[in-house]
This record gives structure tokens, sequence and C-alpha cells, in this order.
């Protein structure tokens, strides 16, 4: 087996404006592309940040009697995509760019095995999206 790379990390989102806006205008993802898929009744979205593909997928309409999807789980944690991680070289200078995005952060760690700093932010669902340094 030959894997190369990670080709692509697919988000099912609750609001498409709000993810495409957090994404695209506050963290500086790209749009290569944008459509509504009329069959399956959902928006896609194509971003890419330096190489890595990311998908959103949204459904068109927003059903407030009926969750069409669950909501993510936060403690205790389910199994599956625990985090996303973006690598930065300066920390604080990133963390502190995200709040005056009014994005909230925790406190800078170390991590005790590598040694790197890291924090923790999260998107428009509640997704965990970390940075590391």
């Amino acid at each position: 087996m030959a894997l190369k790379a990670v080709h692509h990390i697919a988000l099912l989102v609750s609001d498409y404006q709000k993810s495409k806006e957090f994404y695209v205008d506050k963290l500086g993802f790209r749009i290569v592309r944008e459509n509504f898929r009329k069959d399956r009744g959902d928006y896609k979205l194509d971003l890419i940040l330096n190489g890595v593909e990311l998908e959103i997928f949204a459904p068109a309409q927003k059903d407030h009697e009926h969750q069409l999807h669950p909501a993510r789980p936060n403690f205790p944690e389910a199994y599956g995509l625990r985090h996303l991680a973006f690598t930065v070289t300066d920390i604080e200078k990133t963390a502190a760019e995200l709040r005056e995005k009014g994005i909230e952060t925790e406190p800078v760690r170390v991590d005790e095995f590598s040694g790197g700093k890291f924090t923790f932010f999260k998107d428009p669902d509640g997704l965990p999206l970390e940075l590391h340094e």
C-alpha cells in the first residue's frame, strides 16, 4: 500500500453561511468550488489551505423541530474525529488574532511528550480545532 497524503477532510455543518464565514473569512481557507446539490438538498463547499482540502456539507434548510443530524457530543467524547490541528509559527500571535475575530481560545499549554505548544478553539458547530507550534 502506498498512501501519499491526506487528500481532504469532510465536515457536516449545521449552518452553511456561518461555517463558510468561519473557515474562509476568519481562518483563511480559499474556496475551490461552491455547489448546491439539488438531488441531495444540500450545499457542498470545497476549500483549500496549503494543499489540504476541506469539504463542507450543509443542509439547505434548517429543521428547527427535528434536528437533521445529531449535534456533536462534547463530553464525554464520542469515537471518531477528535479534532483538527493547524500548524502555526507563533501560537500566541495566532491565538490573539483569533480572539480579535471573536473566536475564543483556551490558554496556551505545552505538550508533556513533544514539548510543543498548543491551544484549542471551536468552529461554529463546536468541532474542536487546535493550533500547534
